[in-house]
């Protein structure tokens, strides 16, 4: 590190310790700063006292979480005031930089800094989510206009928070860890491969559980069509650890499955699989279905391009910022058939090697370290001055 840039202390905050993309970001920029001799400490509620869902090189503190009976607004509302207690004692303040990944977090910043706590903090904005709940929008509106400094990963949301709300914001962009995401077969991966009951394939694979933003229904519809020519073919569903309540559109999605008639093992959900586990997952798929109708960056795209796995892709911003015309298999998310036409595309030679060879050449460009530098110049403006 230069001589003239000091070492900070930095607390990044996320909203849990489960494997959702935010929190694998904030992760991964806590070992990168970590790398690049800072002293990050990554921190989030833990109701379960188990600590973050992978090991870290930078240290990670698990804030105690209470019991939380209700609805999705109660649990969130409990999971600001268990970051406003944790951060009223005055040796959990002694950081250089308060930074928030996400809107439960930032509200508990805000509240800090309101209270004079604390002097600044920054927040990571991924994308603005769209809340059924009006409280759960304005909590999150206020995690963003009281914050000092913004991110964005991309340039969408760059503007839209311009033009939303006013506010400038540093793009940071997305990371990918190509020492462990890579197309290098590990005896893991036949484990993995027997413990799901996948076949010969080809597997086409879904990241996010059942959600209407990861357009899980889209997917499904789209398999269906793949399935009719490859009879052979499962789909995996896998991820899916989200605080918000996605009952109402997974009981849809269990009525299409029933009503499909489809052999039970051929639409398979994992649930979160444990971080090991996960580049083993992307090596046994043979394609990647990202037709996500609204995304911050997309950073099972580049995992699955860095595994030599070529990925259905919505025609949409902030994917069409990073990937170009022939890296990905394109498709219309709005329409099963387009999603399905881009799979059956992206399982053929000789796109299949071309969309292999140019994900590969994508996911080189993006790194974890040059994400943690783009964060350096407004880090340093934000120092805290004093400790309260």
């Amino acid at each position: 590190m230069s001589d003239d840039l000091p070492r900070l202390r930095i607390a990044i905050l996320a909203h849990s310790t489960n494997p959702r993309g935010g929190v694998v970001h904030a992760l991964a920029l806590a070992d990168a700063l970590a790398d690049l001799g800072h002293r990050p400490v990554a921190h989030a509620p833990d109701p379960t006292g188990r600590g973050f869902f992978r090991r870290s090189v930078a240290a990670t503190r698990s804030v105690p979480a209470s019991s939380v009976s209700g609805d999705v607004v109660a649990m969130v509302e409990a999971r600001i005031a268990d970051y406003v207690k944790y951060f009223e004692d005055p040796a959990h303040r002694q950081f250089d930089v308060f930074h928030a990944q996400d809107g439960i977090s930032g509200n508990a910043l805000a509240t800090l800094k309101q209270r004079g706590l604390i002097q600044r903090y920054v927040r990571t904005v991924h994308h603005i989510d769209t809340f059924a709940d009006e409280r759960l929008g304005e909590l999150d509106r206020r995690s963003i206009v009281h914050a000092d400094g913004l991110f964005v990963v991309s340039r969408f949301w760059q503007v839209q928070l311009q033009a939303e709300m006013s506010r400038a914001a540093t793009l940071v962009g997305n990371g990918v860890d190509t020492a462990r995401y890579s197309p290098a077969v590990a005896p893991g991966d036949e484990v993995l491969r027997a413990r799901l009951g996948l076949r010969a394939g080809p597997i086409l694979l879904s990241i996010g559980g059942v959600e209407q933003r990861k357009n899980t229904l889209g997917i499904f519809e789209a398999f269906r069509q793949v399935h009719a020519v490859h009879r052979s073919a499962q789909l995996v569903i896998a991820g899916g650890a989200s605080l918000l309540d996605h009952g109402a559109y997974r009981e849809q999605f269990n009525s299409r499955l029933r009503d499909a008639g489809l052999p039970v093992d051929t639409v398979i959900e994992t649930g979160p699989l444990a971080d090991a586990e996960m580049p083993s997952l992307f090596r046994l798929a043979d394609v990647l279905l990202f037709p996500s109708l609204r995304e911050g960056f997309g950073l099972a795209v580049l995992e699955a391009m860095a595994s030599n796995v070529p990925a259905v892709v919505s025609h949409l911003a902030p994917f069409t910022e990073y990937l170009g015309a022939d890296d990905v298999a394109w498709c219309d998310p709005h329409h099963p058939g387009s999603i399905a036409d881009a799979a059956l595309s992206a399982l053929t030679e000789p796109l299949r090697s071309r969309l292999i060879a140019n994900g590969a050449r994508v996911a080189r460009l993006h790194d974890w370290r040059r994400t943690a530098k783009a964060h350096m110049t407004t880090y340093q403006d934000m120092r805290e001055v004093h400790y309260a």
